[in-house]
């Protein structure tokens, strides 16, 4: 289902597809292998688990959680990137079903043992109630005992490593970006700009910025009950030494 709403950075196809070289890099994409192993460490699913990735992307983590025997449903909003997803999991002669879906709507009632969001996938949404939504939809979806873990740039995190500019090289694009924070640290303002031989594309990404307290009572307003918080995927702690904010979230019933 689509969600009518002004246009956005995030509901842009050409956005998705224009910084995807910067997003999937081969880098990223090699270390897909080695984040599901310490996803899997840290949740523990059953072989026989049921999971949802939710803002899939190209499916590099539904692939590889695929490969390993898992029964994968992956959202996404973005068709080029599904059909990217699609055609990769034919050639690998794997079933993983992929919808294109907003995940302020997708529920599925009790369905799934893991869900996922990774690569800081939450916060895009202007209005706090449509992110607080997505945590909403999620938990539904999950069964009793099922868990949600969540992947992304804490608050604390940003807040240490902040630069105001970067700029980075792909073969021959240039990518520029210029960030703000705003609104007493609540939110953060980006300008992104892809430089071409022949052309330029310009957008403003804004997203919601959480503090690991922030996301624990979002997490707990919606039902959850048992929230854990790691600075990594290695389940290293949340301190002055963590790189990424982790949280995994639990549904009353295990």
């Amino acid at each position: 289902m689509k969600i009518n709403e002004p246009t956005s950075w995030h509901s842009e196809d050409e956005f998705w597809q224009a910084f995807a070289p910067f997003m999937f890099h081969e880098e990223r994409l090699a270390a897909t292998p080695f984040e599901v192993d310490k996803i899997l460490d840290l949740t523990n699913p059953g072989p026989s688990s049921k999971i949802l990735d939710v803002a899939c992307g190209p499916g590099r983590h539904s692939l590889e959680l695929a490969r390993r025997g898992f029964e994968v449903t992956g959202i996404d909003r973005t068709e080029p990137y599904l059909e990217q997803a699609r055609a990769s999991a034919n050639e690998q002669n794997l079933y993983i079903e992929f919808i294109q879906d907003d995940m302020r709507s997708f529920i599925r009632q009790s369905t799934y043992d893991l869900a996922l969001s990774i690569y800081t996938s939450f916060g895009y949404f202007e209005k706090a109630a449509d992110n607080l939504q997505v945590l909403a939809n999620i938990f539904e979806s999950l069964r009793p005992g099922g868990r949600l873990l969540m992947e992304l740039t804490g608050k604390e995190v940003l807040a240490r490593i902040f630069r105001e500019r970067d700029w980075r090289e792909y073969k021959d694009i240039i990518f520029l970006e210029e960030r703000k924070v705003v609104d007493n640290w609540n939110r953060i303002e980006n300008r992104w700009l892809l430089i071409y031989p022949d052309r330029r594309l310009e957008y403003r990404v804004d997203h919601w910025l959480y503090s690991s307290s922030e996301l624990e009572l979002m997490l707990r307003s919606v039902g959850f009950d048992v929230v854990e918080v790691y600075g990594g995927l290695e389940g290293t702690p949340y301190d002055n030494l963590a790189n990424r904010l982790v949280v995994i979230a639990y549904k009353s019933g295990y």
